[in-house]
């Protein structure tokens, strides 16, 4: 450890002697941007290679049971690793990099530079109904906050690292550097200026080139869209925009309410993964195409095929009557939000980008297809399977514009963006009717540890009762008169005197202006404080969120408020700490 300061000492003296700051995060942007590329390639390849070594020998035109086994071993794997390997509670994904920004000054364990990407390869290969991006995200987020932390970058310039790996992270497992670039702005919530814009370039350029080298350059969901927007199906496009919208709602409160049940009513990790793991197998046994992450499957319906509804299961012999195809799909769609939450809950780890692009593919081709029986128009099945994806990302995500320009990338579907648009924006504004925040947001969002766009909020957030509450004021006991008071008043600095009895119970406080004009007066010396103490109209709790402090302060207008736990005497909070520590934090989170 000597050694290392050491040889960090002197790194830093040629640092600063040779390489100014903005060229210093630059050469970081690539260091970063090469590692997420790479972490990302490795989830990839592992969850594909152990996928296609259990699956490939499966035939089309039968069940297989193994399809009830395979993900309780491969979330069995993923849970014994995190528990008895890392001995670490398994991360959230962007969740937690949101959280870590908001709550951990950037700070992020370094385990989680590698733990996701083991434990999601047996989670997502072995068959869990989620997707590898989260992983790949909070993997890349890991690398930029520890890479920060060695090189003892202040909270502005991890959060910057965080920001650009992450970014780094999608653009390689999609290769799609503006959609990353986008993402970055709208869910990482990063800052859109010229030190962290130029910075983001470096780094999704390096990684979708890193992607490029070693996965090869071609487009991941391709489809043939030589037909350009026809205007006349403006308002078909609409309908599919609320479909994708109205679906987006269902996902996010089945999956919120099952985690709630998991997470409240079984408390015991190996139950939970046994009931999870058992209801999740048995789903996708009755529907295979619920298996992993649905790379296939989604390709098939950019085709136009829905082979993978039936393929490898009990309804194989009925691919043939358009009524129970129909009838798949809705059990598809319906079930899909289920897969997901049982993998959740059972202990694996992964994401919820594939799950959207699934239900989006899935939905948009159910959609063409039921417009197409009926006769109320002709429309091409893939191109409204590929903009049923984009609405699934706005919808689930609440992110329009990452779903618009992924979508776009990842299928080559420019030609078609004002259908993209269109839809991302129906099913973005329809969600949001519903729900508030997305699935990545609504736990951080219910306990006030959201960031947002506004900046006012992201410093409140980021600011603690905790650290604000002063305690050297004198306590006056309920008992006491007005001439000990007085005794109390000429050796203290502070104009305010709580009165706290001998269990700590918090009974009013005495405001020195309050008793300026009878303090001097000895005929009232024999007074008890309870009878000139008042109890203040406002009181914090230490839980409460900062920007509800600051509320309580504007409303007030008092220059100190109390601090409560329940009815315990805590200490006080003032203003101007407040506006000081406000001030600091607000330096701090500035783009230079």
């Amino acid at each position: 450890m000597v050694k290392y300061n050491l040889w960090l000492s002197r790194f830093f003296d040629w640092r600063i002697k040779h390489i100014n700051d903005r060229q210093y995060i630059y050469i970081l942007s690539v260091i970063v941007g090469f590692l997420a590329a790479a972490s990302a390639i490795i989830i990839k390849k592992s969850a594909h290679f152990i996928q296609s070594m259990l699956t490939s020998s499966f035939a089309n035109q039968y069940e297989n049971y193994l399809y009830f086994l395979y993900p309780s071993i491969g979330i069995i794997l993923a849970v014994l690793f995190m528990k008895f390997v890392i001995r670490q509670e398994s991360g959230h994904g962007i969740p937690g990099v949101l959280y870590a920004i908001s709550r951990k000054n950037g700070l992020i364990k370094f385990h989680n530079t590698f733990s996701a990407i083991v434990s999601s390869a047996f989670t997502v290969g072995f068959g869990g109904s989620v997707g590898l991006e989260g992983p790949t995200v909070s993997t890349g987020a890991a690398i930029g906050s520890n890479i920060g932390q060695a090189l003892r970058l202040n909270y502005r310039q991890i959060t910057l690292l965080i920001s650009l790996a992450s970014a780094a992270a999608m653009a390689a497992i999609f290769q799609a550097p503006v959609a990353a670039i986008v993402f970055a702005l709208e869910v990482i919530m990063i800052d859109l200026a010229m030190t962290s814009l130029v910075p983001l370039l470096i780094a999704t350029v390096t990684a979708v080139l890193t992607s490029y080298f070693v996965l090869g350059q071609a487009v991941m969901y391709p489809i043939d869209t030589h037909e350009i927007f026809n205007p006349s199906n403006t308002l078909l496009y609409v309908g599919l925009g609320v479909f994708t919208g109205l679906v987006s709602t269902y996902f996010t409160r089945i999956s919120i309410s099952v985690e709630e049940f998991f997470d409240l009513k079984i408390k015991k990790w190996w139950v939970r993964f046994l009931l999870g793991s058992s209801l999740l197998g048995l789903l996708i046994f009755f529907f295979p195409a619920l298996y992993g992450e649905g790379y296939e499957a989604i390709n098939q319906s950019l085709q136009g095929d829905y082979g993978a509804l039936y393929n490898n299961s009990i309804f194989f012999d009925y691919r043939d009557q358009v009524w129970v195809v129909f009838a798949l799909f809705i059990a598809v769609i319906l079930m899909k939000a289920f897969a997901s939450s049982f993998t959740f809950a059972a202990g694996g780890v992964g994401g919820i980008f594939a799950p959207a692009l699934f239900l989006g593919a899935f939905m948009g081709l159910f959609y063409a297809l039921v417009i197409n029986e009926t006769g109320i128009g002709q429309l091409h099945p893939g191109k409204f399977a590929m903009v049923g994806m984009a609405g699934m990302i706005a919808g689930i995500l609440h992110a329009p514009l990452t779903g618009i320009f992924l979508i776009a990338e990842i299928t080559g579907g420019y030609s078609l963006f004002v259908p993209l648009m269109i839809v991302s924006t129906i099913s973005y504004a329809t969600v949001k009717i519903f729900v508030s925040n997305s699935i990545y947001t609504y736990q951080l969002a219910r306990r006030g540890e959201l960031l947002t766009h506004n900046k006012d909020k992201n410093v409140l957030n980021m600011m603690k009762v905790s650290r604000l509450v002063e305690t050297n004021f004198h306590m006056v006991k309920p008992g006491e008169t007005l001439g000990d008071l007085v005794k109390i008043i000429s050796k203290s600095k502070r104009n305010i005197f709580p009165v706290v009895d001998e269990k700590g119970v918090f009974r009013g406080h005495i405001l020195l202006d309050d008793i300026r004009n009878i303090m001097f007066d000895q005929d009232l010396y024999e007074n008890v404080v309870e009878n000139i103490m008042v109890f203040p109209s406002f009181v914090i709790n230490p839980n409460d969120p900062m920007e509800e402090v600051a509320a309580k302060f504007q409303e007030s207008g008092k220059y100190n408020i109390v601090v409560l736990q329940e009815t315990k005497y805590i200490g006080y909070i003032s203003r101007a700490n407040v506006f000081i520590t406000y001030r600091k934090k607000l330096s701090e989170m500035s783009q230079d």
